[in-house]
């Protein structure tokens, strides 16, 4: 009697299709193996019709969507389940907890942006006309061996027609010596330092000097080409001085769109996460040094974590933008979230309340206290790739 159910004759897994060895990885098959024991394909030799591949089109996503329902719900509803389950071996039951966290992340970041940039709270256009124009007559600023022509005009101002009748009017102001409803820019002092003298400091008085200088020299001359600009203060045009200089373009983009610079941060976070994972799961080693768990398995706890924060961010997305504010994020993430890494604890690790509680402030203590370092750390390196 044969072992294999009864298939129609036509499909890609009827019998008389079948062959003696997988056509995807050559391992050796029986007659009676629908698939290949080594790499899961179909044991067929039919040659794929129209029909037969939008088949395997939606049964590949009914096979995903089976295993996303599973991960949404026993993140969702079951804290420290999914994990005990997964490093239990229920492995092809959930989603990996790696891609997960970064797709879910990078899917809420994606979705804030086109909310941030669609919503009217996102438009920021000044037209303020009455922003006071800097007039400078010609003038040679000199330090040591450094004579720069000063600029002429410096406008600030985003509509032509008003820059022109405001210069008019106070070019005839200036004319008739009458006082300005606004006062001249004053050149600015630089306190010079030449590459001997930058060299005989320590590193971290060399470092903030020279970039001092570099803002002080960007402000006052308006020069944003850094082999010009070291040129002028005859300073070795070498690579870190140009990407030191070049830095105070990157402020000015800041200035003018801070939100932009903090949708760029936005973006990093997932990553930012995903490497600072590991430094926190070494926490969770030492202090469940006693439980059977590797530390391989403390971070897939540590990302079903952060998968789940993200998760729920993203859920609420809709909702905050419906009600006009970020209230149920808030109640979230201070109320709703810690409740959920305490039961997430007592559900994996398994300890009686009194020490899952102790734990529990002491990993959220190291966490806020990372994060705040950490955090400045990824700060500094966002804004020095910007």
């Amino acid at each position: 009697m044969s072992n294999t159910l009864p298939e129609k004759q036509t499909g890609r897994k009827a019998a008389k299709y079948r062959g003696v060895k997988c056509l995807n990885c050559g391992h050796p098959l029986d007659l009676s193996d629908v698939y290949c024991s080594y790499c899961g394909q179909i044991n067929s030799t039919k040659k794929l019709s129209l029909g037969d591949f939008f088949k395997e089109f939606f049964s590949s996503i009914v096979n995903y969507d089976s295993r996303l329902r599973y991960t949404l719900k026993d993140l969702l509803f079951k804290p420290g389940t999914i994990t005990k389950n997964y490093v239990g071996g229920q492995r092809l039951k959930y989603a990996n907890p790696f891609r997960f966290f970064l797709s879910v992340s990078i899917i809420y970041f994606l979705l804030q942006s086109l909310i941030t940039t669609f919503s009217s709270n996102s438009t920021f256009v000044n037209l303020n006309t009455n922003d006071p124009i800097a007039i400078e007559k010609d003038s040679i600023i000199t330090f040591n061996n450094l004579n720069i022509p000063n600029q002429e005009v410096v406008i600030q101002d985003s509509l032509d027609t008003k820059k022109e009748n405001l210069i008019s009017e106070a070019d005839t102001l200036i004319k008739e010596k009458k006082a300005l409803p606004f006062k001249p820019k004053e050149p600015k002092e630089i306190t010079y330092y030449s590459e001997a003298e930058l060299a005989s400091m320590s590193f971290s008085d060399r470092l903030g000097k020279r970039f001092s200088l570099y803002r002080d020299f960007y402000t006052e001359y308006d020069i944003a080409n850094p082999a010009r600009a070291l040129d002028s203060l005859k300073h070795k045009n070498n690579g870190f001085n140009r990407w030191l200089y070049s830095k105070n373009s990157s402020i000015d983009r800041v200035k003018e769109n801070p939100f932009g610079f903090a949708n760029y941060m936005l973006g990093k976070v997932p990553f930012f996460l995903f490497f600072f994972a590991p430094f926190f799961a070494l926490f969770f080693w030492l202090i469940y040094s006693k439980k059977k768990y590797s530390y391989m398995e403390h971070l897939i706890f540590i990302f079903h974590i952060f998968g789940f924060v993200f998760l729920g961010m993203l859920i609420l997305l809709l909702p905050d933008l419906l009600i006009g504010d970020e209230i149920l994020t808030g109640i979230f993430l201070t109320i709703i979230g810690p409740i959920y890494f305490y039961k997430a604890l007592r559900n994996f690790y398994r300890q009686n309340r009194f020490f899952t509680i102790i734990k529990f402030l002491f990993l959220n203590i190291v966490f806020n206290t990372s994060v705040i370092i950490i955090a400045i750390l990824f700060f500094a390196i966002t804004a020095a790739a910007y």
